[in-house]
């Protein structure tokens, strides 16, 4: 009221007159909107000329232009499309382009029952392993900011430096036991294995990781049949999301690593590996769970 009679008392009748143009032209018509709502639904941008086989707003508003002749100056409509053909918004997620659908599938099969099994056994652990390697160079991930607002994260522009780190999550507690090497090689994979041990000295262990060459080396091998009682489960050939020690690492590095500038790369690793020894994981292997 305040507002309306400052504006009167400044401008006179006009402050009070109603500056909206009414309701805008449509540039499409509604059954032209329909057709391009159920060709999203139904069809792939290749199967329309274009090289790719998903719709972007990008493609979309190109695919308009050629079919209406219509050229949407913002993106809202296009996504509006996109709501319309019950689309979600998503990041693809990579895959090795050597995966085999068949020979995971296979596996599967084949290494549920094992797991399930070891899974009612209470003097069995089940660790799902992997390694990574920590460097200087910055990573970023998206973040929420008030509009308007931007933020900027350091780059290092000097050389990058590494660090390995063995992580093996206890898939029936959730605990994660990780540690910081220098190098990934039989020597330094078989000192891990001896430190977890020393971790389950009583338990049988049923480890399941992948086929790196330093898992495959003669020390691992010899250290794995002194000790006799651990079980090897070999993941599928270039099927990492069969491993949840690979959701352990994405965990990590958004809550330690992301967004932010590595000046020592020593004191990054330590806080990495700290945070995921003191976090519980509750990521299942083969779908099977404690609760399963």
């Amino acid at each position: 009221m305040f507002a309306i009679r400052t504006n009167y008392l400044a401008l006179g009748i006009e402050a009070l007159r109603d500056k909206r143009q009414g309701k805008p032209k449509e540039l499409l018509t509604k059954k032209q909107r329909d057709e391009i709502v159920k060709t999203v639904g139904k069809k792939t941008p290749k199967e329309l000329g274009f090289v790719s086989e998903f719709w972007t707003a990008g493609i979309l508003g190109k695919w308009i232009e050629q079919k209406y002749g219509v050229k949407y100056k913002s993106k809202t409509s296009l996504y509006l499309v996109f709501r319309k053909a019950s689309f979600g918004y998503h990041k693809p997620e990579r895959r090795y382009h050597e995966h085999d659908e068949r020979a995971v599938r296979s596996w599967r099969k084949a290494s549920k029952p094992l797991i399930q099994r070891h899974f009612t056994n209470p003097e069995t652990v089940i660790l799902a392993a992997d390694e990574m390697i920590l460097t200087t160079k910055t990573t970023t991930q998206k973040v929420w900011l008030p509009q308007g607002e931007t933020v900027r994260v350091d780059v290092a522009n000097s050389s990058v430096q590494r660090r390995q780190i063995y992580g093996f999550l206890d898939v029936k507690s959730g605990q994660e036991h990780a540690f910081k090497t220098m190098k990934q090689n039989m020597h330094v994979t078989a000192d891990i294995l001896r430190q977890i041990r020393d971790l389950y000295p009583k338990q049988k262990i049923v480890l399941v990781w992948d086929n790196a060459g330093w898992h495959r080396g003669s020390v691992v091998q010899d250290f794995i049949k002194q000790d006799g009682r651990i079980e090897l489960i070999h993941f599928p050939k270039y099927a990492p999301e069969e491993n949840p020690q690979e959701h352990v690492w994405k965990r990590g590095r958004s809550a330690i690593t992301h967004n932010r500038f590595i000046e020592d790369i020593d004191k990054a690793t330590d806080e990495f590996v700290e945070f995921l020894n003191a976090t519980t994981f509750s990521y299942v292997l083969l779908g099977i769970s404690p609760v399963s």
